[in-house]
């Protein structure tokens, strides 16, 4: 901080003495000295030591306040300097000194408004002063900020809030109450080592500050420690009974805790509606809880999943992952969703991002298991050609083939037109690929298994692997035609 002028001894003018000669006024005297002395040694300990001396000897001189004032500022000791200063211009209502130093005091203070007050009686008193000319500007450019942070916090543009605290907090180095809206905004942005390190700050001066109580208790509310943070809430308002935030905040932790705990005792007897429900109603009840809200997205998309709703349960892990990037488990979440619904690259994905942050073995092997389901989903998928599920037995198997071969057979189709016919030809041979592949208990294993099936076979007949499974000419189908004669002789390859 930069120096404050102190009042420094004058040599008594002839036939003006300013002080008379009793005893107490020559110590006073001899105190001030003392403590100019140390003050431009700038051991401002000593010197508010010795100021208060004179003060004791001759309580009456303003100049004695307004250099333990002076001395009082150096140390940061604002509301002190400021009382000292007020009761110098009581003392001497044309004291220009004391005027200025108050309205340093009151804009170190985040006063304003009462600084520039101060500093238009020093410019009324010595209109061109330069410093108070210049205090005066930086008075307005606080207010300014001030005008500018309060609009910014009702649109929670909490940044902008942030960044004109900092610029008033370089004039307003000791506003309790710039400190606490730019640690509240913290909070609000998610920034709570920051926030909470300002309200220590804070408490640390003052441990009955309602309003660095509070913000500390919003760090830890939004940071999911609601229990201590209730007890924050509880000491502030002790401190204030008034304090709405605190209040507010308090009611908020205690109804989210409570409604979070019923969603959770509910998933836990099997209420999976009754849990949807209670994860929902638990989401409105602070939208600025971006942690808590992030779990119990995650909590409602795994209600959802047991109710079968993967569509919505993908929404509610996105929504978890929104608000909170490194959230774990709504990536697992999510990635399974996507698994249960065959959209193999977005788990791919997400098992990916997960594996990059936690590279456990636990973690690799569901990558691994994604990565082979989105490889085999590439393939043809046998198991929809036949139209039956992935856990069908023989029968069922023989079944579709028996179905599917003669609705697709080519001879069946053979006065339709030619794009149809190409159609159903090619329907039939896969109908005979998926077939062959499936009815075999040794290629079905490594299909399943996401092996390559290249290697197992060449060209097939379908006509013969149809002749197979109807017997002898077909079961009574007449299906022989020439290689010339279209539609009907053919071969396929596994794709």
């Amino acid at each position: 901080m930069a120096a404050v002028d102190i009042d420094m001894p004058m040599e008594p003018e002839s036939g003006s003495q300013i002080f008379n000669l009793m005893d107490l006024e020559r110590e006073a005297e001899v105190f001030k000295e003392e403590g100019n002395a140390f003050y431009i040694n700038k051991d401002y300990s000593e010197a508010f030591s010795c100021y208060s001396k004179a003060i004791d000897a001759c309580p009456k001189n303003a100049s004695y306040y307004g250099n333990r004032a002076a001395t009082l500022m150096m140390l940061c000791r604002f509301r002190e300097a400021l009382e000292d200063s007020q009761q110098a211009v009581r003392l001497d209502e044309c004291f220009m000194k004391g005027h200025l130093r108050e309205g340093k005091c009151h804009l170190s203070l985040g006063n304003a408004m009462a600084a520039s007050r101060c500093f238009q009686k020093v410019l009324e008193l010595e209109p061109g002063n330069m410093q108070a000319q210049q205090e005066h500007k930086n008075a307005s450019s606080i207010l300014e900020f001030e005008r500018v942070a309060e609009s910014g916090f009702e649109k929670r543009d909490f940044r902008k809030v942030v960044y004109c605290m900092d610029r008033a907090l370089g004039v307003a180095s000791a506003c309790h109450r710039f400190k606490i809206l730019k640690a509240e905004c913290l909070a609000l942005l998610g920034r709570y080592p920051e926030a909470q390190s300002v309200a220590s700050d804070i408490l640390r001066m003052d441990s009955t500050n309602a309003d660095a109580l509070y913000v500390r208790g919003l760090c830890l509310y939004y940071e999911d420690c609601i229990d201590k943070a209730v007890q924050f809430f509880v000491q502030a308002l002790r401190m204030a009974p008034d304090h709405e935030k605190a209040r507010l905040a308090c009611r908020n932790a205690k109804a989210l805790k409570a409604k979070k705990e019923e969603g959770n005792q509910a998933f836990k007897d099997c209420s999976y509606d009754a849990a949807y429900r209670l994860y929902t109603e638990a989401l409105t009840i602070d939208p600025n809880n971006i942690k808590t809200n992030a779990k119990l997205y995650c909590n409602r998309g795994t209600a959802g999943v047991r109710l079968t709703k993967l569509d919505q349960a993908i929404e509610d892990c996105t929504s978890a992952i929104k608000l909170d990037p490194t959230y774990i488990k709504a990536y697992l979440r999510r990635a399974q969703c996507y698994t249960d619904t065959e959209q193999y690259d977005e788990a791919v994905r997400d098992y990916e991002k997960v594996y990059q942050t936690e590279k456990t073995k636990e973690h690799k092997q569901l990558l691994k298991g994604a990565q082979l389901e989105l490889k085999k989903s590439k393939r043809k998928d046998y198991y929809k050609v036949l139209g039956v599920g992935k856990n069908a037995t023989d029968d069922e198997i023989k079944k579709a083939y028996r179905k599917r071969a003669l609705m697709h057979h080519p001879d069946r189709h053979s006065a339709a037109t030619t794009e149809v016919q190409k159609e159903e030809e090619k329907k039939f041979k896969e109908v005979g690929e998926a077939f062959t592949v499936l009815s075999d208990p040794k290629k079905k294993g490594r299909y399943d298994s996401g092996h390559d099936l290249d290697d197992d076979g060449g060209y097939f007949d379908a006509n013969n692997i149809f002749r197979a499974f109807f017997g002898g000419q077909g079961g009574g189908y007449n299906f022989e035609s020439s290689p010339n004669a279209g539609p009907g002789n053919f071969f396929f390859q596994f794709g």
